[in-house]
């Protein structure tokens, strides 16, 4: 990362943490590396975008969901290959003994102080604890890293439950952990985070096919929530990259600044063959075939947090509008954690602001019974300063009682990212405002 995109990075860093998306874990007692706490506005954020994934995915009849356990039988992990693969290449400074990994090194020296390194050795990333009250190793669990095999372990539930044909997918959005050496970079390598999977099923001669398929509608997910082309690509794995059980793979990579091209993985979109059935099936005994066969798997698997990383990162700006410098956050409508904020034009004058709150509460009632679609009342400061503050945090739409509403029950909604304002009937607005969401 260059010193722009890191002043970029710290600028970001520092607007999620100010205005409530995202705090630093633990940070009373010094914090933990790789732990952020989302805020209230952040937990609005994250639903939406978890909100519109869901949708995305589940507008098909043959996709079925589910929330598989965080802690599973350590067979899963011995089955799957994580015991024995699940590992990075790990070496320690010998003169302030900090820690790396040793394939993101350009060179032989510490990074921090120059200092010799040891030599490379494996480190299982998987967080080890005990099921039960005795600590010995028949009681040891692992804190899943992925959350495929969840899926993979419930396919035959799903298949004798709801009887699909080929293909179906099982979804579904839940937490996984890795113990990375180096977790850096805010969001993007934390040791705790979100995984939203599709694990789609098919027969083996249409693998090919379903692959070509997903690969273009992940793509197509993020435009159309306001990711800007020029930040976002496809890359295929070379042959020599893939993984063992991969027959194809493409990362879909957006400009977060952190390597060399500027490009970083935010999606990977796997075919994974039959690996994962096979060995779930030599391992456990269970016959795993369906429709005669073993199916084969198309993964797109997508990190929340870099999801959510990503949005953030695209959808900040410092600009100029009508003179005035500002921060805003250009998020498309649908993501954005406040949708609408109230004002009185003047906070002194009892009328307007009874008026204001009345606007508020029919909203509230009106379009934040319906799902994220939260209203913000605002009467600090001057009506700028108001704007303004909203524009930071991405909010479309600000809506200001003023004097003529008092003669008309007409108001102003200003649009966040023009500036422009319009003058709307009250008894109109939630009618407006839900054309606009939907």
């Amino acid at each position: 990362m260059n010193e722009k995109e890191q002043n970029v990075m710290d600028k970001i860093v520092a607007l999620a943490k100010r205005r409530g998306f995202i705090f630093p874990g633990s940070e009373i007692y010094g914090g933990l590396a790789g732990t952020w706490d989302y805020g209230p506005l952040g937990v609005f954020l994250k639903e939406n975008i978890k909100r519109e994934w869901w949708r995305h995915m589940l507008r098909e009849d043959h996709i079925y969901t589910l929330d598989a356990a965080i802690l599973m039988n350590s067979k899963v992990w011995e089955a799957s290959g994580h015991l024995e693969h699940f590992s990075d290449p790990m070496v320690d400074c010998k003169k302030c003994k900090k820690r790396f990994r040793a394939d993101e090194l350009s060179e032989r020296r510490c990074p921090e102080c120059k200092g010799d390194l040891t030599e490379a050795r494996q480190f299982n990333m998987m967080f080890k604890t005990t099921a039960g009250p005795v600590d010995d190793s028949s009681s040891v669990v692992y804190l899943r890293p992925e959350t495929a095999q969840g899926i993979f372990i419930n396919f035959k539930n799903v298949v004798d439950t709801f009887h699909p044909n080929l293909p179906f997918g099982i979804v579904q959005i839940g937490k996984a952990f890795r113990n990375e050496i180096t977790p850096r970079n805010f969001l993007f390598r934390a040791r705790e985070f979100e995984q939203m999977e599709l694990e789609y099923f098919a027969h083996p001669e249409k693998a090919d096919e379903y692959f070509r398929d997903i690969r273009k509608m992940r793509m197509e997910w993020f435009l159309s929530l306001g990711i800007r082309k020029k930040n976002i690509r496809f890359r295929d794995h070379e042959k020599d990259e893939l993984a063992h059980y991969s027959r194809a793979a493409t990362d879909i990579e957006y400009r977060f600044g952190l390597s060399e091209s500027g490009f970083s993985e935010l999606e990977g979109i796997a075919n994974r063959g039959d690996f994962d059935l096979s060995n779930h099936l030599k391992h456990s005994g269970i016959d795993l075939k369906h429709e005669g066969i073993i199916p084969h798997v198309i993964e797109p698997s997508l990190g929340l947090d870099r999801a959510f990383l990503a949005f953030f990162m695209d959808a900040y700006a410092e600009e100029k509008l009508r003179s005035e410098k500002r921060v805003v956050l250009h998020l498309h409508q649908k993501l954005a954690p406040i949708k609408v904020a109230v004002f009185p034009l003047l906070a002194n004058k009892p009328k307007l602001v009874e008026k204001a709150r009345e606007t508020y509460l029919m909203l509230t009632k009106e379009l934040g019974g319906k799902p994220s679609v939260p209203i913000a009342w605002d009467d600090r400061g001057n009506i700028g300063k108001r704007y303004y503050a909203q524009d930071e945090i991405g909010t479309p739409w600000c809506v200001t009682v003023d004097f003529q509403t008092l003669e008309d029950d007409t108001v102003t909604v200003r649009d966040r990212d023009t500036g422009k304002q319009e003058r709307h009937k009250i008894d109109e607005l939630d009618e407006y405002f839900f054309k606009m969401l939907i």
